[in-house]
């Protein structure tokens, strides 16, 4: 017997991108491949990986998949984005002559160490998948030029399926939402925290508010803050409803410069380069190479923080379009 479609995933982004996917299909099992473990509180799944504790985490990863893949076979086995565990679960499903399904293909920076590893991972899904599903046009054009085999579909982004009903309560209230977290930043969090309070400093009417992230390369900066707010990790409802009414956000997430657009939110993206040129194009996403520019671009922000503009990213409808392609 052939199952229809394994739906892999195993980070909360991940989660909340594939899951309203997997609520639209039928017959879905889900594999969780175990690098955010507290998911597993909320979600159940079919089948779990087992990570081990080894100091190479990302080539662990790819070892575990391999030797806990579900040996089922599926019709469909479905990835989302650029994390190792979904390059090994895309690996393992062509090894298998399986077609593989990939959620928000065609993203691009090209730029192998910026964001790293992800740039590479989501390059290499792209040469073994099937079925490419891409957010925007721009992603649709980048997986054309680079001659992918299969079907490639623009749906827009899965994760604003989840918060439709917020695109009618957003309001531009004295808070500023920070998440701050990317490897490539590590090096210089200090000097990111560091400019981050030194705004919360200068407009002390805004509150500047960071869920912190659990990464101890992230963690151990923590003291620098003293008048912007440190808070645990929030769950995602609660993160959007601040992300809803911040006056603008500070950030290094994909997840957040999407949301964000989709909300109307001018989103100061804390990179080198953005894989998500598109929100610059709209005058959603501003970016901030350096530290030292935070400060000057937020306060030119500020002076004009709205914007109506379009969200170049999806309506919100991307598990209906994916439920209709692959039916």
């Amino acid at each position: 017997m052939v199952n229809n479609i394994l739906i892999c995933f195993g980070t909360r982004p991940e989660w909340l991108k594939v899951k309203p996917i997997a609520e639209k299909l039928e017959n879905v099992k889900l594999l969780f491949t175990g690098q955010h473990p507290d998911l597993l509180k909320d979600v159940k799944v079919d089948y779990r990986i087992e990570i081990g504790n080894e100091a190479d985490r990302l080539s662990q990863i790819i070892s575990d998949c391999a030797l806990q893949f579900p040996d089922e076979k599926f019709k469909y086995v479905m990835v989302h984005g650029d994390t190792v565990s979904a390059l090994a679960c895309a690996l393992i499903a062509y090894g298998r002559k399986q077609k593989i399904v990939h959620i928000e293909a065609g993203i691009r920076s090209y730029n192998l160490h910026a964001p790293f590893p992800e740039e590479g991972y989501r390059q290499m899904i792209s040469r073994v998948a099937d079925i490419h599903l891409a957010p925007t046009t721009l992603a649709v054009s980048n997986l054309k030029q680079e001659f992918v085999k299969g079907e490639v579909h623009m749906v827009g982004n899965s994760v604003l399926d989840n918060i439709k009903e917020w695109k009618s309560k957003t309001a531009y209230a004295n808070k500023v939402l920070v998440t701050l977290h990317r490897w490539e930043n590590h090096d210089l969090m200090d000097k990111w925290f560091t400019e981050v309070e030194k705004l919360a400093n200068q407009h002390r009417y805004l509150e500047f508010i960071i869920p912190l992230h659990h990464h101890p390369m992230v963690r151990k900066h923590k003291d620098i803050f003293k008048k912007v707010k440190v808070v645990p990790a929030m769950e995602h409802s609660k993160l959007v409803e601040v992300l809803a009414h911040s006056k603008l956000v500070i950030t290094d997430s994909g997840g957040i410069q999407e949301e964000g657009s989709f909300l109307n939110k001018k989103v100061l993206v804390c990179r080198e380069v953005t894989e998500r040129p598109e929100g610059i194009g709209t005058g959603h996403l501003h970016l901030i190479k350096h530290p030292n520019d935070l400060v000057s671009m937020f306060n030119n922000l500020l002076e004009d923080f709205t914007i109506q503009n379009d969200c170049p990213f999806g309506d919100g409808t991307t598990s209906e379009q994916i439920k209709s392609i692959l039916k």
